[in-house]
Formats: C-alpha cells, sequence, structure tokens
C-alpha cells in the first residue's frame, strides 16, 4: 500500500509539474512557421464565417484546400488552391515558408511543391510570415507583428476560383497588370478551370463579360453609375452596394454587404451562368436573386448589328426603327446574324443628325471612347464632328442623365429592348429621316389633361394639366394589325371591351383593348386609364403603347403578353401545372412589387379598385404585369383614399368597407392583393369555392385552416421540393394579414414585401373581411351594375348608390 501511494504521489506532481510548463496556443485562424496544416486540420476565421481545410468535390477520391462558409449546413465552397494539382491521398501538408510563401507538399516527398503562392520584388519584407484566413474569407500571408493589409505578401482575394465574395474585385490592377476574373469548375468533381469565365473587359468603356474559350456568350453592359445597362434588377437596395472603380491605377467591379446578417456570393456555374445566391435559413438553400444570361435575348449578338432584341415579341429579333435586315431571306429564316443596315446610307459630308433611341440596353463598349467631365450636347457635338462616330450616350445617369460621354465608332452591336429600365442612345442618321420624323410626329395627337382626357377621379390635381403624350395609333393600322377585329385574334373581354392581339408592320405585337358600344365602362374610364397610366414605369406594371380615337372608335394599345391572363392559366386544371411553387412565389412578388409602386413610389398614388386575377397578365417568363386601370383613382400629397358613391370593382375581390360603405384607401388593395394570394397558392377561386365539409368561401376556409394549424391543406399543387413548404405557408399567413376586416389592421403593401422576402416574426392574424358571406353574393364570376343584367363572365361591377 506505501508503495502504490508513492508512485501516485509522484505521478500527481508530474503532472502539476507539465501543466505549469509556459504555453503558446495558436490562434484557430493561423499558420505559423511551427506549424504544420495536415489533411484533417482546419483554420477556423475569427468570427467564425469561413473555414479551411482539406476537402474532396463531388465523387472525387482527390484532396484540395479550400475555404467554405462555416455557419450554413449545407458545404459550399468559396476558394479552391490547388485545383489544377489535387493531392491524390490523404498526404497533403500546407506549410509557410520563408520568405513568405505559402506552399503544399505531400508528407512522404516534401522537396516536391504542389502548389504555392507567389511573391515578387515589390511585395513587402516578412520577418516572421503567417498565413491567417480573415473573417471576410480572405486567406493572407503577412508579417506576424502587422495585420495591416498593406503588409499582405499575399491574399486569395487577387486570385479568385468561381466565386466573387463582397470585398473582392473583378477587374485588373494597372500597374501591376494583374488580372482578377472568375473562371468555372470543370464538373462538381473537378474545381480544375473550366470552360467559361467572367471577367471586367477594359478595352472601351468597361463591362463585364461572359466568354467560353474566347467566345463572348454573354455581357452586363457599361456601368450607368446606378447599375450595368443590361441588368435591370441590379437596382439599389438594402443589401448589396455595387460599383465600379476606374482611374489610372485600377479598373475593377466590386460589390459590398450593406446587410451582414445577409450571407450572399457571386458565381460561375460550369453550365457558363453567372449568378447572385443568398443563403434563405428557412429552405436551407441557396436563392437566386439574380442570374445571367436569363433569357434568349441576353445571347451575345443574337440579332447581329443594328437588330434588337424582345423576348416579348415573337420572333424575338428586329431591325431598330429606321433600319432593315442586311440579308432579308436569312430574317425569314429567323438567321439574324447579318443584323441591319440604315434604309438611307450616311452622307457625313451633307449633314448627318442623331436620332433617339430609349429604354435599350447600351450597345457592346469594347469600340468605344469616353469621358467624365462632358456634358450630352458636347458629347452630341464631338460625336457629329467625326464620320467615324455611329452613336453617343450619357456615361452616367445617377445624376440626371447627362453626365458624361460615350462614343461608339463601329456598328452597334448586342441592343435589347428594356422598356422600363434601358437607357436613351443617340445613332447617326441620314438628314432625311429626321425630315420624316417630323411629318410622322406632326400627326400624333396631343392628349392634355382638362381638355380632350379630362381626370374626371381628380380634376383639381394641377399636374394632370401637363401634356400627356402617347403615339396616336391609326384605325386602319389596328384595323389590319388584328385583321379586321377578327374571332381568331381575340383574347378575351372584360368590363371594358374585348381584347384583341395584333402584329404590326414592324414585327411588333401588341394587345388592342377595344371600348364596346355596350359597355358599362365607358369614355371616362377610357380616358382615366390613360391618365393613370400614360408615365408609370415599373417592371410590373403592363406598359401602355398609344391609343386610338377616330370615329366612334376608342381604343387602348398595350405591349402583349405572351402568356395572357393569370385567371387563364391558374384556374384551369391543366395549365396550372405549369405554375410550379417558384413561378407561383414569383407571380406574388412581382404583383406586391407593382402595388407597392403604385401606392407608394409612383409620381402620384394609385389605388387600382379592380386588382383580380384577369388582371394580372403575364409575360413570356411568367413575370406579372398588373393591367386594366380604367376603374384606378390617382391621389397627390398625403392622400391614401376617399369616399365614393360609385363602387366599382369585382365581388370576391372588394373589402368590405369598400363594397358596403364605398370607403376605399390603400388598404382596399390589400385587401384584394390577399385574395389573390389565397387564389395563386390554392388554385381555386374565391368566389364560387366550394368544400364538402363547411359552407365558406376561400377566405373563410384559409381561415378555419390556419387556427387549426393545418394551412398546408390549403396549398392547391405538388410541392416539388419540401423546402418550399415554409415558403408558401409565409405566404399565406401574409394573405391572411391583408384581408382582414379592419383595414387598420392589414399591413401597408412595402411591409408586405418586406414580409414575403425575409424570416422576421409575423403578427397573429385576425379574422378576414366577408369570410362567410357567400351566402349573400351572387353566382360565382358575376357582376352586377345599376343598369346591368346578371352576367357569367367576370367583369367589374358598378353600384350607384345615394350617400
Amino acid at each position: 500500500m506505501k508503495t502504490t501511494f508513492f508512485l501516485s504521489h509522484h505521478f500527481f506532481l508530474l503532472l502539476i509539474t507539465l501543466f505549469s510548463l509556459p504555453t503558446h496556443t495558436l490562434p484557430l485562424d493561423t499558420i505559423t512557421t511551427t506549424r504544420i496544416f495536415r489533411d484533417g486540420d482546419t483554420l477556423l476565421s475569427s468570427g467564425g464565417n469561413f473555414e479551411l481545410g482539406f476537402f474532396s468535390p463531388g465523387n472525387s477520391k482527390n484532396r484540395y484546400v479550400g475555404i467554405w462558409y462555416k455557419k450554413i449546413a449545407l458545404r459550399t465552397v468559396v476558394w479552391v488552391a490547388n485545383r489544377e494539382t489535387p493531392v491524390p491521398n490523404t498526404s497533403g501538408v500546407l506549410k509557410v515558408i520563408q520568405p513568405g510563401l505559402l506552399v503544399l507538399v505531400n508528407e512522404t516527398n516534401d522537396d516536391v511543391i504542389l502548389w504555392s503562392t507567389n511573391i515578387t520584388s515589390s511585395s513587402p519584407s516578412v520577418q516572421s510570415p503567417v498565413a491567417q484566413l480573415l473573417d471576410s474569407g480572405n486567406l493572407v500571408v503577412r508579417d506576424s507583428p502587422n495585420p495591416n493589409p498593406s503588409s499582405f505578401v499575399w491574399q486569395s482575394f487577387d486570385y479568385p476560383t468561381d466565386t466573387l465574395l463582397p470585398g473582392m474585385k473583378l477587374g485588373w490592377n494597372l500597374t501591376s497588370r494583374q488580372e482578377f476574373y472568375l473562371s468555372s469548375w470543370r464538373s462538381n468533381d473537378n474545381p480544375s478551370i473550366g470552360d467559361f469565365t467572367y471577367r471586367c473587359d477594359p478595352s472601351g468603356y468597361p463591362q463585364n463579360v461572359l466568354k467560353k474559350s474566347r467566345i463572348v456568350e454573354y455581357r452586363t453592359g457599361p456601368w450607368n453609375g446606378i447599375r450595368f445597362s443590361g441588368i435591370p434588377s441590379l437596382s439599389k437596395n438594402r443589401i448589396f452596394k455595387y460599383g465600379l472603380v476606374l482611374n489610372k491605377n485600377a479598373v475593377y467591379a466590386h460589390y459590398e454587404l450593406l446587410n451582414s446578417s445577409v450571407v450572399s456570393r457571386f458565381t460561375l456555374s460550369q453550365s457558363g451562368v453567372a449568378q447572385r445566391l443568398t443563403w434563405i435559413d428557412r429552405m436551407q438553400g441557396w436563392g437566386i436573386y439574380m442570374s445571367c444570361p436569363s433569357d434568349n435575348c441576353d445571347m451575345y449578338g443574337l440579332c447581329g448589328a443594328y437588330g434588337t432584341c424582345n423576348v416579348a415579341s415573337s420572333p424575338v429579333c428586329r431591325c431598330l426603327n429606321k433600319f432593315v435586315p442586311r440579308d432579308e431571306d436569312g430574317w425569314d429564316r429567323a438567321d439574324w446574324s447579318n443584323g441591319c443596315v440604315r434604309r438611307t446610307e450616311l452622307s457625313c459630308r451633307d449633314g448627318d443628325v442623331f436620332l433617339k433611341y430609349s429604354g435599350v440596353k447600351l450597345p457592346d463598349t469594347r469600340r468605344s471612347w469616353f469621358n467624365e467631365t462632358m456634358n450630352l450636347e458636347e458629347c452630341k457635338g464631338l460625336c457629329l464632328k467625326n464620320c467615324s462616330c455611329m452613336a453617343y450616350s450619357s456615361l452616367d445617369i445617377s445624376r440626371g442623365g447627362e453626365n458624361g460621354c460615350l462614343l461608339w465608332f463601329d456598328e452597334l452591336f448586342d441592343i435589347r429592348e428594356l422598356p422600363e429600365q434601358g437607357q436613351d442612345i443617340y445613332i447617326r442618321m441620314a438628314s432625311s429621316e429626321l425630315d420624316s420624323r417630323k411629318k410622322k410626329a406632326r400627326r400624333r395627337m396631343r392628349i392634355r389633361g382638362g381638355q380632350r382626357l379630362n381626370n374626371v377621379n381628380n380634376p383639381n390635381d394641377q399636374t394632370h394639366n401637363k401634356d400627356l403624350e402617347l403615339p396616336l395609333f391609326d384605325l386602319n393600322t389596328l384595323t389590319k394589325a388584328t385583321d379586321n377585329f377578327s374571332i381568331d385574334s381575340k383574347l378575351g373581354e372584360g368590363g371594358f371591351g374585348p381584347v384583341y392581339m395584333g402584329l404590326l408592320e414592324s414585327g411588333q405585337e401588341i394587345a388592342v383593348k377595344r371600348l364596346s358600344r355596350t359597355s358599362h365602362q365607358g369614355v371616362d374610364e377610357f380616358e382615366n386609364e390613360v391618365i393613370c397610366i400614360a408615365k408609370l414605369q415599373h417592371r410590373n406594371l403592363v406598359k401602355l403603347l398609344g391609343y386610338c380615337i377616330q370615329s366612334d372608335e376608342n381604343m387602348l394599345v398595350y405591349e402583349y403578353m405572351t402568356n395572357k391572363s393569370l385567371d387563364l392559366i391558374l384556374f384551369d386544371p391543366a395549365k396550372s401545372a405549369l405554375l410550379d411553387w417558384q413561378k407561383r412565389f414569383n407571380i406574388i412578388n412581382g404583383i406586391a412589387r407593382g402595388l407597392m409602386y403604385l401606392h407608394q413610389d409612383s409620381r402620384l398614388r394609385i389605388i387600382h379598385r379592380d386588382l383580380k386575377a384577369s388582371n394580372i397578365l403575364l409575360d413570356s417568363e411568367m413575370n406579372p404585369k398588373i393591367s386594366d386601370f380604367g376603374l384606378a383613382r390617382s391621389f397627390g400629397g398625403n392622400e391614401t383614399g376617399a369616399n365614393t358613391s360609385r363602387v366599382v370593382g369585382t365581388y370576391g375581390y372588394m373589402s368590405p368597407e369598400y363594397a358596403v360603405d364605398g370607403l376605399f384607401s390603400v388598404k382596399s388593395d390589400v385587401f384584394s392583393f390577399g385574395v389573390l394570394v389565397l387564389e395563386i397558392i390554392s388554385g381555386k377561386r374565391n368566389r364560387g369555392f366550394v368544400h364538402r365539409e363547411h359552407n365558406l368561401n376561400l377566405l373563410g376556409h384559409a381561415w378555419m385552416l390556419y387556427k387549426e394549424g393545418r394551412s398546408s391543406e390549403l396549398i392547391g399543387f405538388n410541392l416539388e421540393n419540401s423546402r418550399y413548404l415554409l415558403e408558401a405557408l409565409r405566404s399565406i399567413h401574409v394573405a391572411l394579414l391583408c384581408v382582414q376586416q379592419c383595414p387598420e389592421d392589414r399591413p401597408k403593401m412595402s411591409s408586405v414585401v418586406v414580409m414575403l422576402s425575409n424570416d422576421s416574426v409575423l403578427p397573429q392574424s385576425k379574422q378576414p373581411g366577408f369570410f362567410t358571406g357567400r351566402d349573400f353574393i351572387p353566382n360565382a364570376d358575376s357582376s352586377v351594375s345599376s343598369n346591368a343584367t346578371v352576367s357569367t363572365n367576370e367583369m367589374s361591377v358598378t353600384l350607384l348608390e345615394p350617400r
């Protein structure tokens, strides 16, 4: 027993001695010259955002050194060191050596370097080199005592792979001639350099270009002070800030995060798609914020020189106005590669002019010249003096649109139509073309507020006394375009009258709304629609192209929507299969943004008053556009609502306070939006909804399921991915908040947009209005007017009631 005590006692003293020795705990984010980093070890950035270690991609057994997000469950690699020289087994070792190199070797033969950083003669001297993983995802080699970025000998941010993180650069260091660009992986199993690159092209005025090998596949267009010209979705927001740095030392595009809680990356896929992705916790997956190329018109040079592309048209390519196909036979075969030429040749000596083309993605700028200090008039003068100058435009539209000068010295390639967010360009033409344009302009009719088209809803609004110019279409033109308003051209019919598809001689497709002589809506609604929508510009509002007033005809001409109205697809059992959840959610969000613009961001506050599925049109990409403003009301100042004795709208979508008391406001539209969301999710109409277990309408049914925690039963289609369930349930909850009985309880549309897009906690919903009201409402889809009989078509209702 004594011996045992003696040994135990001395062992205890030995442990105390060992733990008393001085120790140096290395940071979890750092490799030093004395710390060997082996396969299985990891570095963790100080804030825990990123991790570095060895990994095997996909089904590969090769080992690579990479950096990935630490805080998200799905491993997403953002940088790879040895993408061309994998380690075939787990014997890889990462070391920092003098004079400041980070090297990857095989432990069994460390004389052979598999991968290494580099240092240049301009690199700062390093006494005690360390490699450190920063919380930005940047792996740096620096001098140990000096954490200042100026002391970095090397950093991974200067050598991107397929991912651009906040703070990284896409472009050139003009002093060292080093380029920073993205290159795709070869495959999911192989991170070596693939076929595609995404880089900032500094020739001419800078623009970002996606290439497959040496062939340009897509370009963003030039930076215009707000966004890249060809990416309308790249608008100002509260999450990202984009920019272009251009000086004698550097040219590069970059982005920064304004919201540190957001996890976002810009990446180039193996298939050649550049995407902005944002991590969505509730889905446990990456959501696509932006994708390029996004459609056929993003294909570089699809329509050739002086051709313009519009995905809503058929065919998508046409020649710019005043231009004709260079190869008419090829054009007829949908081979647009030869592009277009001016119908009247230039004559620089005799004098040329410039014609303005609006709403376009600016052409390829690789053969351009720019000046940041000139104004637009000086730019025009400079271009006019040079017979090789084909076009000019403003360089920066962020401060009024006439700042800087951008000139083109070659044929204009890769133009597409962006009616709402495109730019103006002035193209050189023969002077005779200007004369013909003036003659055409004289044939147009001015719409004057308070004269030909009175705003009967708001006669005291002085802003309506300004001229509203819209093209005046000739009756013969529209008759020819619609094949004499044939039944085959008819798209549908509403309270205003029939709507026809038309094809202009230019090849542009249009939709012609013709006021019916028997319509319960009349000239007032016709005038009101022109006044309300003439100057509204938003991607989720249908665009009014012009009008026709001739003889006893009153017609409105709109852009044609390929997929027609939402109700024709949503309530059709066969066609509704085209609407998966992502498309439905995109439609919901698009309508919300369009309404927010009407209520808050447009020149005047607009209350639509007839929001319903048949008034939502869908373009070729199933993007929604709000239409039919014949019943809308506009307000100035801080007005948000009014009282009327003329109740207009559609049963099933009207709010209780409006249908019963004639009180309407922005919250009336919010109610209609809520109904519409429930219809989109369920695939059922609110009015005419029948359930075997009760006599409630769709609102009542949704409310009952919500209270019982069974909202998922409302979803009327198969969710292809279970991660979308939370998104759908959240949308139902938001819809029920919108249809609450009291207008004061309903959220504003700006709040709705936010609630749909983030994970914030939603308030409990209160009882909806009309949730048991099906018994006293007329039959499904019928409409009533003081002078009308009941109809089975879904039309707007007008009730004249004394107040």
